[in-house]
């Protein structure tokens, strides 16, 4: 079987891959069989000359590849009629602006198997770039705080060149005794975690976090239990909130009442509780002052998240009483950090990390018939329709919706 590592062609430039070229050796030594290709590209953190130097082939065309891998959508011009493609295509959600990427692939009979469609049998994700999201974001908001308040300056993360970088530097600043909320029990509220740890902030139990004052800085990492209840006062488990999430109802105000920095690094489902809606944001009691919203869901269940922002302008104001943006200086202004690409500014790190995880999970599937049902499971297209496990789409690609 031949593979081939894509160019990534959308704009702006994502420099991130699939795969180094560490890992990619690591993949002909496992499996050696395997035909390896590299599309050349001039944006990639990784050179042609570091694939050259790695024996790979380095390439202008890759289309006698089976397989091809890729990060970000494929334009619909670049599509390979005929082909295995591995991407983010950002179609799972219905959303509008990719519904013509989607007809295209069924109309070039390719084989679709988004990164995020890869899950084992309890669905729970395989592969993803969480983990990296949550180590810049929680970095970002940091730095949100110190141009806020003037009392210290960090260098943007994209001028860094890894995550040991990212904590060398938040090491060097002094915090005054603030709360830290972190949400969330997955890649990205632990990518968060590590940087919160590597800073030796305390962490504490969610009673400690409510009712104690501290004379330093500490944080709490709550999950959905800690922050949505039960309408009808049972105390069940994640399960039945991820089953019957109408059930239930925020009880996130009362960390509103005692947050001073909230990082969101939780996922949030449909038909799930908003956590704080504009009309939360607006009571005397709301103490949150700066938001680092790494799952980004703008007008969603973080009310300040009005929109996403960009790693050239990553912090805007949100006025809660007008409920509007405003600088974020300005006095009355939740701070927002809500960047919905922040793997991005840590290239190199999270291919490396995002190429471990695929050689692990998904690569064992080409070459032994697919045992496990990863291929199968994350399969979306196939003979030119939607599989079964993806019907769902069918009033989507057709215009209905």
């Amino acid at each position: 079987m031949k593979f081939g590592i894509i160019k990534e062609r959308k704009n702006p430039p994502d420099r991130r891959v699939v795969f180094s070229p560490g890992k990619l050796q690591e993949f002909k030594k496992n499996y050696p069989e395997a035909v390896i290709k590299v599309e050349s590209s001039d944006i990639r953190v990784f050179s042609n000359e570091a694939y050259k130097a790695a024996g790979l082939e380095v390439t202008e065309n890759v289309s006698d590849c089976d397989v091809l891998l890729g990060v970000k959508e494929v334009p619909i011009e670049a599509l390979i009629n005929n082909k295995k493609y591995f991407f983010f295509s950002h179609t799972i959600k219905k959303q509008p602006y990719n519904r013509k990427l989607l007809l295209a692939i069924l109309e070039k009979n390719i084989e679709l198997y988004d990164h995020e469609t890869i899950v084992g049998e309890n669905g729970m994700r395989l592969i993803g770039f969480g983990r990296y999201a949550g180590i810049v974001g929680a970095y970002n908001g940091f730095r949100a705080i110190g141009l806020t308040n003037e009392t210290f300056n960090l260098p943007k993360a994209k001028t860094l060149e890894s995550q040991q970088e990212l904590i060398s530097e938040l090491k060097k600043i002094k915090l005054p005794n603030i709360k830290i909320l972190l949400t969330g029990n997955g890649k990205v509220a632990y990518g968060a975690k590590e940087m919160l740890d590597a800073m030796s902030i305390k962490e504490v139990s969610v009673d400690e976090y409510l009712k104690n004052s501290f004379n330093e800085p500490v944080y709490c990492l709550a999950d959905v239990l800690d922050y949505n209840k039960r309408k009808d006062g049972q105390i069940l488990d994640n399960f039945d909130f991820y089953d019957h999430p109408e059930k239930y109802e925020s009880d996130f105000m009362r960390f509103a009442k005692v947050t001073d920095f909230f990082i969101a690094g939780h996922f949030y489902g449909n038909g799930a509780p908003y956590l704080f809606t504009r009309e939360d944001a607006k009571a005397k009691d709301f103490h949150i002052k700066f938001v680092a919203d790494i799952s980004c869901d703008v007008d969603g269940p973080v009310a300040s998240t009005i929109k996403a922002s960009t790693i050239a302008d990553p912090i805007y104001g949100y006025n809660p009483q007008t409920e509007s943006e405003v600088n974020f200086k300005d006095k009355e202004a939740i701070v927002v950090m809500a960047v919905d690409n922040l793997p991005c500014e840590l290239p190199k790190d999270a291919s490396e990390g995002f190429g471990e995880m695929f050689l692990q999970n998904v690569i064992p599937a080409f070459y032994n018939n697919d045992k496990e049902g990863v291929l199968q499971r994350a399969k979306m297209t196939e003979n030119g329709k939607l599989t079964p496990r993806f019907s769902y789409l069918q009033d989507y690609i057709e215009g209905k919706e």
